[in-house]
């Protein structure tokens, strides 16, 4: 046989879209080409593909060798597609016979001596392989993780050698298992922070309603503390949710199949481009927001971040998902993260410090403010001073534990899926009108804080939702005025004071 037909998966955002790899053997002066849209990594596959075939004993064809990778209009990269071109090239150079080669998929980079070495996107392509109704068969290593899919036979292989042997039925590839999880490592526990009982408390309703949070105060009061304690109170995943992440994480290579289920925790050096932080490059790949998918994103030092850095959230703040568009390749990424930021009340830090440390001048308070835009702080939606501390404070004993407010938001949490099937802060337009009843002095107060305060029309909802989780946490099904005063509260404007702003056209405090 001079033509060889064998399937693999590429990647394409979330998406395994199936690769046929169509290897042709004819007669002429001995040439290798690859078409069919190849990335430099693959093109490389000839070195490491003749150079694996020879280390396996086998003998490399000296004749014409075509390789197309279908369809070509879609791009291919990594070295994945290495074990189904070499297998390809001894199909159809008469080297080797497969016949149940029809009912696989393959996928692994091949090392010098013919070894598998493992590949990222593993668990995404046997979703796809699972879906065509075909096994698949991958590098020991990558099989563990893509054996989580479920439905469908994953054989670990590695070397050449072995699966070739499986395909002769001279021996049988041994069938991926599942690996046991790790021992779940208890997060930094809340009791841990002194004081601030404010912030707590945001950081208590945030994880009830998913809700966005922006923590404003000077350095060394406990910020990023808090922010690290944050993932403890959040309930565990489910199924779903669990083998979502796990998918992006897959498709970036970073993912570990023992500790499935953990919520992930980013937290990026302010110095990250956009592309690090959205996602990018020539074949997209996820950013920061996606690798952090039902998990936090913890921005520390938010106006150090770049203006176009920081306007790259907004959209996927509000949808959920982030859409990567090149000249040739589409790319779509979920995105549902929640995000946790810290910045200083000023470029010093120290405003409103009654011992008069800062010497900023309200020029510099201005610029320093003024790297956040109002859109962007409109899509956040608690946000909280967190003071200098006393020694009093310092001194007093701990505070309530993670489990004790993990508890809390959990029954919480359980009441909104009940009731509505998906977290406060993802309620649309209508479902706010169902989901959301006011009693009357709640809505009277309501009315004159959106008079008062100029809120938009998104801050209101933003409102909401947000005295809807503080209802919830009360186990109250009517949102009464106590919700609505805190949630209005939790929309302060950027003073440095933990006092409200002042409205930019009535000139009153708000």
């Amino acid at each position: 046989m001079s033509l060889a037909l064998l399937r693999s998966r590429a990647l394409s955002g979330m998406q395994a879209p199936e690769v046929a790899v169509e290897v042709h053997v004819a007669n002429g002066l001995p040439a290798f080409s690859l078409v069919g849209l190849p990335e430099v990594e693959v093109r490389e596959a000839r070195d490491r593909v003749r150079a694996a075939i020879l280390s396996s004993g086998f003998e490399f064809p000296a004749r014409r060798i075509t390789v197309n990778l279908a369809p070509a209009d879609l791009p291919k990269e990594s070295g994945r597609f290495d074990l189904p071109i070499a297998l390809g090239i001894l199909i159809a150079a008469g080297a080797l016979d497969a016949p149940a080669a029809d009912r696989l998929e393959f996928a692994g980079e091949l090392s010098l001596t013919g070894a598998l070495r493992p590949v990222r996107g593993a668990l995404p392509m046997a979703l796809g392989a699972r879906g065509a109704g075909r096994s698949f068969v991958l590098p020991a290593a990558s099989a563990a993780e893509a054996v989580m899919a479920g439905g469908m036979d994953i054989f670990a292989a590695t070397s050449l050698l072995d699966v070739c042997a499986h395909l002769c039925g001279q021996s049988s590839l041994p069938r991926a298992v599942p690996s046991e999880l790790a021992a779940r490592e208890d997060p930094p526990d809340l009791a841990d922070v002194r004081g601030q009982f404010e912030a707590r408390r945001a950081l208590e309703v945030a994880a009830a309603g998913r809700h966005s949070l922006l923590m404003t105060g000077p350095p060394g009061t406990g910020k990023s503390m808090l922010a690290a304690r944050f993932v403890g109170l959040l309930p565990d995943m489910d199924e779903a949710e669990a083998l979502e992440t796990a998918a992006v994480l897959s498709g970036a290579g970073l993912f570990d199949p023992s500790g499935l289920g953990r919520r992930p925790f980013r937290a990026p050096h302010h110095s990250a481009s956009a592309a690090a932080l959205v996602g990018g490059g020539a074949v997209p790949r996820p950013g920061e927001i996606s690798l952090a998918h039902n998990g936090v994103l913890f921005l520390d030092e938010l106006p150090e971040f770049e203006r176009r850095v920081l306007e790259a959230l907004r959209e996927p703040l509000e949808t959920g998902h982030v859409t990567i568009s090149r000249a040739s390749h589409r790319a779509e990424f979920p995105a549902r993260f929640q995000l946790i930021a810290a910045m200083n009340p000023c470029p010093c830090g120290h405003l409103g410090d009654p011992s008069g440390r800062c010497r900023c001048t309200p020029d510099q308070i201005a610029r320093y403010r003024a790297r956040l835009s109002g859109p962007l702080l409109d899509r956040i939606d608690l946000q909280v001073t967190v003071p200098p501390l006393s020694e009093k404070a310092l001194t007093a004993g701990p505070g309530e534990s993670s489990a004790q407010v993990r508890q809390r938001v959990a029954v919480a949490y359980a009441a909104q899926c009940a009731r509505q099937g998906k977290a406060n802060r993802m309620l649309e337009a209508g479902d706010i009108e169902r989901h959301c009843p006011l009693s009357d002095a709640a809505r009277t107060l309501l009315a004159q804080a959106m008079a008062r305060l100029g809120l938009s029309a998104r801050a209101y909802h933003r409102c909401l939702k947000v005295a809807r989780t503080i209802a919830d946490l009360a186990a109250r099904e009517v949102i009464d005025a106590a919700d609505v005063a805190e949630a209005v509260k939790y929309r302060r404007s950027l003073d440095g004071t933990g006092r409200l702003g002042t409205h930019p056209e009535r000139g009153q405090d708000c």
